[in-house]
């Protein structure tokens, strides 16, 4: 395990293979070792060095559980390439992650080359930010789901109708979704970013290219709302992957990769 002391805590990362450094930057409550199943394979193969971290409040990182703010997300993000010395750096980032980098690009515009940008969004409309609250509402009711419960919702919200058609995917992923482990303290306070601000004329003054992909089935944030991301962002590319929902980079990773590496490749 490697580690970094910045803005007060400990940050775990990693970094595998060689080459030009590319920052990936998960979304909300997960770890970054998500990262493994496809995306860093593919990625050290092209030729990169990538380095995947956990963000705070997802252990072993500091769990922070007296509460933090997106912007000390994007702080830490900042401070993690300065501590590697790797910037400005290729970045990738889905839902969360990619609103990281969004405003990162904004407040830190030098330590980012160009970024990727997953199942991402510039504001919440009325029925994400429901469900946010349902969801703050249910933990905080100390009510506990049973493990099977939890793991077929967070499969309706998060994977495609092809993927939960196929009786043998399907009982996949509802297994790796039961044994996941449950919210900490950490999670509590991930929950609240779904609710963000509208930032869409703020993303007008990213400077950075940019590639920003929508996934077809995408219930959590749904296609429009990438749409309106790479809309406001200068020169940004919208790509469109049908077939799969929240987690298109895991239901579709042949496509996701083949996008990622194309982009990244680009001169200038």
């Amino acid at each position: 395990m490697a580690w970094a002391s910045v803005n007060g805590i400990r940050i775990h990362h990693e970094s595998q293979g060689a080459g030009e450094p590319v920052l990936m930057v998960m979304g909300s409550g997960s770890r970054g070792r998500v990262w493994d199943l496809h995306q860093v394979p593919a990625l050290t193969a092209a030729g990169y060095r990538v380095i995947t971290f956990d963000h705070r409040g997802v252990p072993p990182t500091d769990e922070c559980a007296d509460g933090f703010t997106l912007d000390d997300m994007v702080a830490d993000t900042a401070a993690l390439v300065e501590h590697l010395g790797i910037g400005p750096c290729l970045a990738v980032g889905t839902s969360l992650g990619a609103q990281i980098l969004q405003e990162l690009m904004l407040a830190r515009p030098e330590l980012i080359s160009r970024a990727v940008l997953m199942a991402t969004r510039a504001r919440t409309d009325t029925l994400r930010r429901a469900l946010s609250a349902t969801e703050i509402d249910l933990h905080d009711s100390g009510l506990r789901l049973p493990p099977r419960y939890a793991a077929v919702i967070q499969a309706i919200q998060n994977l495609s109708p092809r993927t939960l058609a196929d009786g043998e995917q399907i009982q996949d992923w509802l297994d790796l979704f039961e044994v996941s482990a449950p919210t900490r303290p950490g999670g509590r306070v991930h929950m609240g970013f779904s609710a963000m601000p509208d930032r869409t004329r703020a993303y007008r003054a990213i400077d950075r290219p940019c590639q920003v992909i929508a996934f077809g089935d995408d219930m959590i944030t749904p296609p429009h709302l990438g749409e309106e991301v790479a809309d406001a962002i200068p020169g940004a590319r919208f790509e469109l992957i049908q077939g799969c929902g929240h987690y298109g980079y895991l239901e579709d990773p042949k496509q996701v990769n083949k996008t990622l590496i194309e982009f990244l490749r680009l001169e200038g």
